[in-house]
């Protein structure tokens, strides 16, 4: 039988980021078969590795596996853009050694075609694969009983409307973005979960903390939460923004609209290359002001966002992505 070995840096360093939760997922994914075989960081050995993250851990598992090394491009340079104090000074060196992380690799999955385009960018020769993030639908599908887990959670009363933002606090992000909308809109309440895994290495952290203690009382921040607790947050809300200016294969996003709730993006090139359906998006504050407002108060405009929500995730079919994957290890192991 195949063995997969599966390697991250985030269980040591860190967690309660999107990277670790795509490790936590894809490890859950491949071992819901009796098809392969998967082992885990330190856990053993297999006939291929499979890194999601680019640090030390990463070169030293792969000397053994020469020929044999994938890994998922969660980050791309542009990145630390808005995530990394002094960003535009580190970028020229950030660029050097994301060349040398892909070119380690004998194949780079690729979440996005914005991502292959990074990749390439840098002047890798290195063979790329697209293969999406998944949606693990069962998981995070809305529940009465994760809804009321949530609000207690969150001690949400009553019911005024909850709109949340769920990320790191960082500028990339669009945190600060997220607070202008929701002091433009005190009828609901407004919620962003996500800390800093960083610590002080965030960017903008005096600004951004000076901007959350001036909020609104209907504005709440959660810090950074367990995994575990997710699906209950989301159930516990009735709107998703997504505010931030960079990414590649969003999972936050997606577990919203897997949990069934309306999502409003940021308009930017990366959503328009990855996504197959059409989505509600906004250019600006303004924009998210508008559409937010109309979600809260228009029952019909409400229910198309659901179905938009519900169209948009078929793209990231788990079993789909599953059987992409390991057709990949089979052809790694197999030398082609």
């Amino acid at each position: 039988m195949l063995t997969v070995h599966v390697v991250s840096e985030t269980p040591f360093a860190t967690k309660g980021q999107g990277v670790d939760t795509a490790f936590i997922e894809q490890v859950a994914l491949l071992k819901e078969k009796n098809d392969i075989k998967v082992v885990v960081n330190g856990e053993g050995w297999g006939d291929v590795m499979h890194c999601l993250t680019y640090g030390p851990y990463y070169y030293w598992k792969g000397r053994r596996y020469k020929g044999k090394r994938i890994y998922t491009a969660h980050v791309i340079p542009d990145s630390i853009k808005g995530s990394l104090p002094l960003w535009k000074y580190l970028l020229p060196l950030v660029r050097r050694y994301f060349k040398k992380v892909y070119s380690y690799a004998d194949v780079v999955v690729a979440l996005s075609p914005m991502v292959e385009e990074a990749v390439r960018a840098l002047g890798v020769t290195t063979k790329i694969v697209k293969i999406y993030n998944p949606v693990l639908i069962d998981k995070w599908k809305r529940t009465e009983e994760k809804r009321q887990q949530g609000r207690k959670l969150l001690n949400l009363s009553g019911d005024k409307k909850v709109v949340l933002g769920v990320g790191q606090l960082q500028s990339r992000k669009g945190v600060e973005d997220f607070l202008d909308i929701a002091e433009a809109l005190p009828e609901a309440t407004f919620i962003w979960a996500g800390g800093r895994p960083f610590g002080k290495l965030t960017e903008g952290i005096k600004r951004i903390n000076d901007c959350i203690k001036e909020a609104s009382p209907h504005i709440h921040f959660t810090g950074m939460l367990d995994l575990k607790y997710m699906p209950s947050v989301y159930a516990a809300a009735d709107i998703l923004l997504f505010t931030s200016y960079q990414e590649n294969c969003p999972l936050a996003p997606q577990e919203a609209a897997a949990c069934g709730m309306p999502v409003v993006y940021r308009d930017i090139r990366e959503y328009e290359l990855l996504y197959e359906q059409p989505y509600l998006k906004a250019k600006n504050t303004p924009e998210f002001v508008a559409l937010t407002k109309q979600l809260l108060h228009e029952p019909e405009f409400y229910q198309q966002g659901l179905a938009i929500s519900s169209a948009l995730i078929k793209q990231f079919d788990q079993e789909k992505i599953r059987q992409q994957l390991i057709s990949l290890y089979r052809e790694v192991a197999a030398g082609k």
